[in-house]
């Protein structure tokens, strides 16, 4: 049959290996070639239909463009290397390609990124599911895909970001356990037999995050107008390769089969064994002779209302006088072992502490001061929070203190006390219902507090007379 052209000069025609084909004009690629996109049917008004919505999807100006998509993989590399790594910081960009290399990839990769349905995301969220994986983790996935697909969607490389079509996981926030004003009590007398004390009084009594209480350097530290300047936090980074072949780089640390049923290296890791290495694994960075960008490191905090400064309650000036001169003294004795970084808190030869060692000296404090287990956030800054609001300071004030952008976060942060909602309840009782009446007095009080009455009576009137 011959060609048939429809408006806007496209082009609907039978072919010969029995199919209905139709093509439309989109505009002009580069090198001055019409753009021509194809579409093909067992029907003519099957293929019409595909016609037509390619000639809306031109007309305003949603058309992908031309050229083959990269795969899944490919768009998740290209968009962290060149684009997140642009905007995001360290330690969330080291975030970003953990969950890149190990869920989306490995379960969504090999897809054409024009091709991802909104069903693959959902089979890979169960599948995660199943395998162990916490709904939190799998939101986070899900965002990191979204934010990659909206940019590919920006970029009109796809029609459309199916990860908005997909509902990830709901997830049960985890209820703030902060200390009590007598626990809070008991974690200080136990850490005051510490060298770290001042750590901890910073940590509980102000609200500061590990990262901005270990990153806490003395030029930042205003002892005369006693204020906290929490510039810089400190920060575990992941190392990445300085060399040119990263892969053949880290091969005496490549492992490409499983590790057996009752593996024994592995027993005391937190998420079991790690998983293969991949047949191009570009991963252990840490051997690299020229490695970059890794270890701990100061960095700056996530958000502009972080850095804002925090008033110094003046009952911790005269300890931070004396914990300041306890490092000099450190300092003298380690000579030209100690490493000058500027850090309040260091370990003995001026190194920042390691923020695994403070999370375990936390554990270690909490067995000894007869506390149950909980997070180190719920030892910090919920308890701060907490604490502040039970003194009677109001929300907003507390925020400032928090260093929170919005009023809701700082309201998560701040946990009820029962014998407060006590209390409060009882104020509104009183509020709502009158006093109870008062019982009638016995007939006694009452004949005597009569006959006082009739007795001052006539003394008043003898005087009158």
């Amino acid at each position: 049959m011959s060609p048939r052209k429809s408006n806007l000069e496209s082009t609907i025609y039978f072919g010969d290996d029995g199919w209905w084909h139709g093509r439309v004009t989109m505009g002009v690629l580069p090198d001055g070639r019409p753009d021509r996109r194809h579409r093909m049917a067992r029907t003519e008004p099957a293929v019409r239909r595909k016609v037509r919505e390619l000639e809306k999807l031109r007309d305003e100006g949603r058309a992908t463009k031309a050229g083959r998509k990269p795969t899944v993989g490919q768009w998740m590399e290209t968009y962290l290397i060149d684009i997140a790594s642009l905007k995001l910081k360290p330690r969330s960009l080291d975030d970003y390609w953990s969950k890149t290399r190990n869920d989306i990839i490995p379960s969504v990769g090999k897809h054409r990124i024009d091709k991802l349905a909104p069903e693959h995301l959902e089979q890979m969220y169960r599948a995660m599911l199943d395998a162990g994986r916490a709904p939190s983790h799998v939101v986070k996935v899900h965002r990191i895909l979204s934010r990659a697909l909206k940019i590919a969607h920006r970029r009109r490389m796809i029609g459309e970001n199916v990860a908005t079509l997909v509902e990830p996981p709901s997830i049960d926030e985890t209820e703030a356990n902060p200390f009590t004003q007598e626990e809070a009590k008991a974690f200080l007398e136990a850490a005051a037999k510490r060298p770290t004390f001042m750590r901890w009084i910073v940590g509980v009594g102000m609200g500061f995050r590990q990262g901005e209480t270990l990153g806490l350097r003395w030029p930042y530290v205003d002892l005369q107008a006693e204020l906290f300047h929490p510039r810089w936090q400190l920060q575990r980074l992941t190392w990445r390769h300085g060399c040119n072949d990263a892969h053949a780089c880290g091969a005496r640390l490549h492992r490409f089969e499983p590790c057996p049923p009752d593996c024994a290296t592995h027993k005391g890791y937190k998420r079991g064994c790690p998983k293969p290495c991949t047949a191009t694994c570009v991963k252990h960075a840490s051997i690299c002779p020229e490695r970059k960008g890794g270890g701990l490191a100061f960095t700056r905090p996530k958000t502009k209302k972080s850095t804002n400064p925090v008033p110094i309650p003046p009952a911790f000036i005269p300890y931070l006088i004396r914990h300041k001169a306890q490092q000099d003294e450190l300092r003298k004795a380690a000579g030209e072992l100690w490493q000058e970084h500027q850090a309040v808190f260091t370990r003995v030869d001026g190194r920042p502490i390691d923020p695994r060692d403070d999370w375990e000296e936390f554990k270690e404090l909490l067995a000894e001061a007869g506390i149950g287990d909980r997070r180190l956030y719920d030892g910090s800054r919920h308890t701060a929070g907490t604490i502040l609001n039970e003194l009677g300071v109001d929300m907003p004030t507390i925020m400032e203190i928090l260093r929170h952008t919005q009023i809701s976060q700082t309201r998560r942060y701040v946990k009820g006390r029962s014998h407060l909602s006590k209390d409060a309840m009882r104020r509104m009782g009183d509020a709502f219902l009158p006093a109870p009446e008062q019982a009638p007095r016995p007939a006694t009080e009452t004949r005597t507090e009569t006959e006082d009455r009739r007795a001052a009576r006539a003394r008043r009137r003898r005087r009158i007379q």
